[in-house]
């Protein structure tokens, strides 16, 4: 799973050299739980391979790279012109659950809001609905006739 607004604000702090506790707070954890969210965040996997991958160490010989430009994760940007190219909803959701740049999390939305559009619910009809459409199923003597039809003299309608 990808890391989220606060997993990312945590992890950020904690490759700056923050406490876990400094950390969490930073990142918006309550401060009276900060030091059980900090040390259940640190040991989270994706903040573990975030911090591994980003920690700063100080070199002496290369220069500083800036915090925020070496830390900055590329994550994929909701492009409006793509948007824009689907007229139908469904057919925009179909394209957003089959992007592979897209987040997992978005894709997996973009599928529960394509369901109802693609699978009928089992229970959807209800009971009356149910019990007619088995009635029709079966023939007998004792299915009720069809309505007769209204016809004047001479063949015109009424």
């Amino acid at each position: 799973m990808a890391l989220t607004g606060k997993k990312l604000k945590f992890a950020k702090a904690v490759c700056a050299g923050k406490s876990n506790k400094q950390a969490a707070i930073e990142a918006g954890y309550s401060a009276a739980t900060a030091a059980q969210a900090g040390s259940r965040l640190a040991k989270d996997k994706d903040v573990v391979a975030y911090v591994a991958k980003n920690r700063q160490v100080p070199a002496k010989t290369a220069e500083p790279e800036k915090p925020d430009q070496a830390t900055e994760e590329k994550r994929p940007t909701f492009d409006l012109s793509k948007a824009l190219m689907h007229a139908d909803p469904k057919n925009f959701l179909l394209a957003a659950m089959n992007d592979d740049a897209l987040d997992t999390k978005q894709r997996i939305e973009a599928a529960k809001a394509l369901m109802p559009f693609m699978h009928k619910r089992l229970g959807e009809g209800g009971k009356k609905e149910q019990k007619d459409a088995e009635a029709k199923k079966v023939a007998g003597r004792f299915t009720p006739a069809a309505p007769p039809k209204l016809v004047a003299a001479g063949g015109k309608k009424v």
